[in-house]
């Protein structure tokens, strides 16, 4: 079989009219695009129902071309790159001139993280604009010029982009595509893409709807929006449209699931989880395409993991999580979210476990996740009373450590938990609280559903070093956080334990059995609240 596709790339190779020099063969060596063997991008593949609709009119006399550029731009707004890009190469081996196609394989590799291939396609674009439309060529120097300012960098290169595309939507003001364009560029990055846009994005996504009522890309855009910006009811509401529009998309099912579950809708999430899992592993066996070249997938199976984990059901929360980090990295975020299993692994308080995991982490291919591991391997560490070796940890992953890195709420929170152990309990109690703030505030529902258990840890700290303050601290964070959570109502109820005040304590713990009706039989803290309750029979019969 691999001997057929290889020679099924050649083949296409040849015949394609973007045979581009970094894909050149070389013994021994797969060519790649990104992270993908450049055989997949260039195979042939059906139009496809069900991944969202829209119109977005080319200089083509092929209908068929016309239709799979459509497709192309559909999967694009659905960041499904591999698919994109296979679309893109159909449209232009339907119509070699097809410049609008060069410019959306430009799109689809820099998402891929291969600048050098999306230039490529632009010189490309550039090279066939001579038939294309003012409008297009318009476009096509849009695309230029995001990629001008990446290699330039800094503010002033992303306002000269940003006022680019202005300029082009004074003349085409009805064109839907530049208004999505430009609620991208209204992002942090140049490389915006609609996952992290701000209060100014909306008006440009809203103007891409007034334009074309019901365009699903502008109802996705916008429920990263709405999640980034703390408004769930409106991202809901987008979710839903989406879903329904790319029902066969699995981040269309994934996103939907993201709000649903922020909004206390856990089992509808799951399911919307579950769906686009399903999704996913169809088309790795229809399609022939091993699951370690989707971006998508091993996020999608994270977030269903912490799902279960939420319901206490874990048994399959460490299943998911191990299949998870089985997937082989393309990418330093796919590796830094190793550090959900070992997480999970301290909260279950399996110390050895969480060691054996985070140092694999540490020894990873990314300076990210090595430093998160450092950092994980050491409140393990902590956990097995081996104080030393945890500061020694501590010290490499500031070793590692960059200044904006993702990682830097594990580093202090082990520099924090050790000052605790060390019992300068105000300084490290200090330093855990900022912790808790910080991961509170981080923007999007990914790192709103990862808080409530990076708090579930500090409230355990405070109560095993005996810093009954900033377990009651680390409780009311949750409870702020997450009300519905049953560990939340757990960690509140020992504190109220903890005071004497057993009324408040009994109805915590009520709660905590109820949000936790689905869980495992043999969860340690429903045993915990038996054992209490007995206790508590026992006392009254006294």
């Amino acid at each position: 079989m691999r001997r057929f596709l290889f020679s099924l790339f050649l083949l296409l190779l040849c015949s394609s009219p973007f045979a581009l020099s970094q894909h050149e063969m070389h013994e021994g060596h797969e060519p790649k695009t990104g992270w993908v063997p450049t055989e997949i991008l260039l195979r042939p593949l059906p139009l496809r129902e069900g991944i969202g609709k829209l119109n977005d009119p080319v200089t083509t006399q092929s209908k068929e071309a016309q239709a799979f550029y459509n497709q192309g731009m559909a999967y694009l707004h659905s960041y499904v790159w591999i698919e994109a890009a296979r679309s893109f190469n159909q449209a232009l081996r339907l119509d070699p001139n097809l410049a609008m196609a060069y410019v959306g394989l430009s799109r689809a590799y820099l998402n891929l993280d291969d600048q050098s291939s999306a230039k490529s396609a632009v010189t490309h674009a550039q090279e066939k604009q001579d038939k294309a439309s003012e409008r297009e060529r318009l476009r096509i120097a849009i695309m230029a010029k995001q990629l001008e300012a990446i290699d330039k960098s800094g503010h002033e290169a992303h306002s000269e982009y940003k006022d680019f595309i202005d300029h082009a939507l004074a003349k085409f003001s009805e064109d839907a595509e530049m208004w999505l364009i430009r609620g991208n560029a209204e992002e942090g990055s140049i490389r915006g893409r609609g996952q992290r846009g701000t209060a100014a994005s909306i008006a440009f996504y809203e103007a891409a709807l007034n334009r074309a009522p019901g365009h699903f890309a502008a109802h996705h855009y916008l429920i990263h929006t709405y999640e980034f910006i703390g408004h769930i009811d409106q991202a809901l509401e987008h979710g839903v449209a989406y879903a329904d529009a790319a029902s066969n998309v699995p981040h269309a099912q994934h996103m939907y699931g993201h709000d649903l579950r922020r909004s206390g809708r856990t089992e509808e999430a799951m399911a919307r989880f579950r769906k686009a899992d399903d999704l996913e592993n169809a088309y790795y066996r229809s399609e022939n395409i091993p699951r370690e070249f989707d971006w998508h997938h091993a996020h999608n199976l994270n977030l269903l993991a912490t799902a279960y984990q939420y319901q206490g059901q874990m048994k399959q929360t460490e299943s998911i999580l191990r299949d998870s980090i089985s997937i082989p990295v393309i990418g330093q975020y796919q590796e830094f979210f190793h550090k959900d299993y070992p997480e999970f692994l301290l909260n279950r308080g399996r110390f050895q476990d969480a060691l054996a995991e985070s140092t694999k982490m540490a020894n990873g291919k990314f300076a990210l996740a090595r430093t998160a591991g450092h950092a994980l391997a050491g409140n393990a560490l902590l956990g097995l009373e081996r104080i030393k070796d945890a500061e020694d940890q501590l010290k490499l992953a500031e070793k590692e450590l960059k200044d904006s890195s993702d990682a830097r709420p594990y580093v202090d929170a082990l520099r924090g938990e050790i000052h605790m152990q060390q019992g300068k309990k105000a300084e490290g109690a200090a330093i855990l609280k900022d912790v808790a703030k910080r991961v509170r505030a981080i923007p999007g529902p990914d790192a709103w559903m990862q808080a409530i258990y990076r708090l579930e840890l500090i409230a355990r700290i405070g109560r095993d070093t005996g810093d009954w303050d900033l377990a009651e601290f680390a409780a009311n964070q949750m409870l702020e956080h997450d009300k519905f959570y049953a560990g939340t109502q757990f960690a509140l109820a020992l504190v109220a334990e903890h005071k004497g005040d057993q009324s408040t304590a009994r109805d915590c713990f009520t709660k905590a059995q109820q949000y936790w009706s689905k869980a495992d039989p043999d969860l340690r803290e429903l045993a915990e609240i038996k054992k209490r309750d007995v206790q508590s029979r026992a006392g009254g019969a006294n």
